[in-house]
């Protein structure tokens, strides 16, 4: 029998993770990236003795990449090394306020007495709920596909006796009252794109996770993760070929014609990393199927956008910040919708302040600091904003928001500065509308109901990454590639 051959579009996480298990398999494997970097979202630059991740800045999980590892012959151990995070991160608000997110528990319950006297009865019955999600919605079915309506009604009377109807912020506020705390338990969803008060109360799940697996952070940055899963691929006997985006693919008979910046190839089966929208609109858009699913995809409810500002500093701000650093702004619900609903840019914001060097010294030059600040915005459906005018004013403001509310005197140090706003997602990302996680995590986009593993109607098509199942969030995408594999086993079994 001929040797089969595949070919993966995209080499972020979920790529990579699906390369790697396809060459494990004795499947000849090609990885097709577009830009002059592996990673997609998680690319990264240098510049004046600074390096920055421009994506994902944390691991959970890594039990998911340990198994990634044992099927290519390696040991996770081996290759990076993960560095522990306690507190997990900071919280702080306008009032003064700050919370410490601790991953001991008995730091933590005295961190919550201090902010909410009083919550930790409801604290407890909160983390009990989380586990409870956790168990269903992480240990069950994160790695398995959703391909049939009967896979999807075998987990509806769990999901309905957890009420996951309900939004991540309802389950939180039924059990704590203080407005701080109920915050600081509601936020995650915004780590894959969702809206903490609508995405499924399944996404509590996210608070054990941590809990139970730590959060961690790559020495040497996010970026010698994506390095390590690249040389274990190639280890293998499998291929990469960066600066070579993927053009256009069609069927002949049952291979998969790739037209790309270097010619055509043909392929038994194709993995997409690639934006779902794009994969269907751009990729396999001759395909009678690739429109009507452009068609449904585009009525979708999409993640908001992201603006993000990575700038280096000539002193140190380490005293003052930990290396994850969440600032609430005046407004939450208020502003979470317009950032989620709104046809304009929200004249506050809410950040995420990256601080590596905190944790990895190396990833600056001696004497200064690293740093990337995100502001969650609209996604250019709801607010087509004119980014490449508006972009420098903006980091402008979330330069000073920082001077004045966590890092004073910043702007007289800043030694890098560059940003990246929701169109840049759109030209180098090929994310729809700008997106920041491709489709938003609300249950009527979720499981069976999002864009499957395998398609149903292009033979030895399969899709990884944020946009199919279980979603965004590195352990999200690293288990559509376990979920995805299932599938390809079944089609062409060993």
């Amino acid at each position: 029998m001929a040797e089969l051959k595949a070919a993966v579009i995209g080499s972020g996480f979920g790529g990579l993770a699906a390369a790697i298990r396809l060459q494990a398999r004795g499947i000849a494997t090609t990885i097709f990236e577009a830009r002059a970097l592996p990673g997609g979202r998680a690319y990264a630059f240098a510049e004046k003795g600074h390096v920055f991740d421009m994506g994902p800045t944390l691991v959970t999980a890594p039990q998911c990449l340990e198994e990634l590892f044992a099927l290519g012959g390696a040991r996770l151990a081996d290759r990076v090394e993960l560095l522990p995070l306690d507190p997990f991160y900071r919280l702080q608000w306008e009032d003064g306020t700050h919370f410490e997110a601790f991953g001991d528990e008995n730091l933590l319950a005295a961190e919550i007495e201090r902010i909410a006297p009083g919550e930790a009865a409801g604290y407890a019955r909160f983390k009990r709920y989380s586990e409870a999600v956790y168990r269903e919605g992480y240990e069950h079915l994160a790695g398995a596909p959703f391909v049939t309506v009967a896979s999807m009604l075998r987990s509806l009377p769990k999901l309905v006796g957890l009420r996951a109807e309900r939004s991540v912020y309802g389950a939180v506020s039924r059990r704590v009252r203080a407005p701080h705390l109920r915050q600081a338990l509601s936020f995650h969803p915004l780590f894959v794109g969702g809206d903490p008060f609508s995405t499924s109360a399944i996404y509590a799940l996210i608070n054990h996770l941590e809990r139970t697996h730590g959060v961690w952070f790559v020495r040497g940055g996010t970026h010698a993760l994506v390095r390590a899963l690249v040389a274990l691929f190639e280890e293998l006997g499998g291929e990469l070929r960066l600066d070579t985006p993927v053009a256009s693919a069609r069927l002949e008979g049952r291979q998969h014609c790739l037209t790309h910046a270097g010619g055509e190839d043909h392929f038994d089966l194709v993995v997409s990393n690639a934006d779902v929208m794009h994969t269907y609109q751009r990729i396999y858009g001759a395909h009678a199927h690739g429109q009507r699913m452009s068609r449904r995809l585009a009525r979708s409810r999409w993640s908001m956008g992201l603006f993000v500002v990575y700038f280096g500093t000539d002193c140190q701000y380490r005293d003052q910040v930990r290396h994850h650093t969440i600032l609430f702004g005046a407004r939450y619900r208020e502003l979470i919708r317009e950032i989620f609903n709104g046809a304009e840019l929200p004249a506050d914001f809410s950040l995420y302040l990256h601080a590596p060097t905190v944790t990895d010294p190396t990833l600056a030059p001696a004497g200064g600091d690293t740093f990337y600040a995100l502001s969650p915005v609209p996604h250019l459906g709801n607010a087509d904003l004119d980014w490449d005018r508006i972009g420098e004013a903006y980091a402008e403001r979330i330069l000073a928001y920082l001077d004045e509310h966590a890092m004073p005197g910043l702007r007289q140090h800043l030694t890098v500065r560059r940003w990246m706003t929701p169109r840049d997602f759109e030209r180098e990302l090929g994310a729809f509308h700008g997106n920041g996680f491709s489709l938003a995590p609300v249950l009527w986009q979720s499981a069976y109901l999002r864009p499957h593993n395998r398609d149903r109607r292009i033979p030895g098509l399969y899709l990884v990454g944020a946009g199919t199942h279980p979603g965004a969030g590195v352990p999200g995408v690293i288990n559509s590639a376990k979920a995805a594999m299932t599938l390809v086993d079944e089609d062409f079994p060993r």
